[in-house]
């Protein structure tokens, strides 16, 4: 088939690849002048590396490979730990940190010259039994046998094949950057966690560190001028970790991203459209989720293409396999948020009581757990 993926995010260059590797003329259209590198860096589990190298990405020697997961309270007292070195060994795959820019660059250079499409605003949709049709704000027309609607969480692709709204706001904004490491934190991912918000930090590859700051956030609240010093104000006192990062930032290395989250839909579609992503289920960054659901998408929507009798049949199967576990993500990520902006599972009283007692085996144990649980590929 003629295949057009709107978006060249991760989703979609992803899509792009296993596409064309399955055989299908691909056409990537962004609406972006280049491809965008920016937003930190992205968390990969054990499912998303095992898809990306299902796809012939080769991850080796980009970010940071992560062995341990922490959980600390603000002063620093260990809660829990997860040894991922084991779980890598049980599921066969790694877990990694790399720069969005990275993984993004990787992804677009395994596609054929002229693959993606810049400038390509979606403005029109037209779709039949014979094929879809794309119209840009200029009048640019591009037409194929089947659509692929990878176009983030405030999807144009969306919006013209479901009819409805934008992601619904959660009350919780994040604030995280990607900057030059202020000590090296190994091959360990470090969630902190306190009444003011939460705090987290990990090495994603080259001297980098990739930090998050979660705060509660309200539509229509001042914007922050001096987003730093607020910072600092919010998280005096959490420890010499959260000193250290905070005293190496300066002015307009943290971004603001509040968060979001869309209802998970019955039909990630309709005729030859469907959703993958972003687009079909955008979540809170908790637990990192987005990205490796994304990547589940992906197989999901290779599998059901080689395996439907016609296009029009993908949706339905599509969807049907997807649906349960993208909402349960989306559940788990969005766990609690409404009430205080902590991260998923992770910042519960009992938790904290706990003060360590968990053994790391048994912890490793019940993350592993949830994780294959939010996955096919594992």
């Amino acid at each position: 088939m003629r295949v057009l993926v709107v978006g060249a995010g991760i989703s979609g260059l992803a899509a792009a690849r296993g596409l064309i590797a399955a055989g299908h003329e691909v056409v990537v259209l962004e609406q972006a002048q280049g491809l965008r590198l920016g937003g930190g860096a992205v968390t990969l589990w054990y499912n998303g590396t095992a898809i990306l190298a299902d796809l012939g990405v080769d991850l080796d020697g980009t970010g940071q490979r992560l062995a341990t997961l922490r959980l600390r309270t603000r002063s620093g007292r260990k809660v829990l730990e997860f040894d991922l070195e084991a779980l890598a060994a049980r599921f066969g795959s790694a877990a990694r940190v790399i720069p969005r820019g990275s993984l993004i660059t990787l992804l677009e250079s395994g596609l054929p010259e002229g693959t993606v499409q810049f400038g390509a605003e979606v403005a029109e949709l037209r779709a039949d039994r014979d094929g879809v049709r794309l119209r840009t704000p200029t009048g640019q027309e591009y037409s194929g046998d089947f659509l692929v609607g990878a176009d983030g969480v405030r999807s144009r692709v969306r919006a013209l094949v479901l009819g409805d709204g934008p992601a619904a706001l959660t009350g919780t904004a994040i604030w995280q950057g990607l900057t030059p490491a202020p000590f090296d934190p190994g091959a360990v991912t470090t969630l902190m966690v306190g009444r003011q918000g939460d705090f987290g930090y990990m090495g994603a590859g080259d001297g980098l560190m990739q930090w998050f700051f979660d705060v509660p956030w309200s539509q229509g609240a001042p914007q922050e001028v001096k987003p730093l010093e607020m910072l600092r104000r919010r998280f005096a006192g959490w420890g010499p970790q959260v000193e250290q990062v905070l005293a190496s930032l300066a002015d307009g290395d943290a971004e603001v991203f509040p968060h979001t989250r869309h209802k998970v839909p019955r039909r990630w579609g309709d005729g030859r459209c469907v959703l993958l992503g972003d687009a079909a289920h955008g979540m809170p960054p908790v637990m990192a989720q987005g990205t490796n659901q994304a990547l589940e998408d992906v197989a999901a929507l290779l599998d059901c293409l080689d395996t439907a009798p016609d296009p029009a049949a993908v949706v339905g199967a599509y969807s049907s396999r997807r649906r349960r576990r993208a909402a349960l993500a989306s559940a788990v990520a969005s766990h609690s948020l409404a009430v205080s902006g902590p991260r998923a599972l992770m910042q519960s009283e009992y938790l904290l009581r706990m003060n360590g007692l968990a053994p790391p085996a048994l912890a490793t144990r019940g993350f592993g757990l949830l994780l294959s649980t939010l996955s096919s590929r594992i």
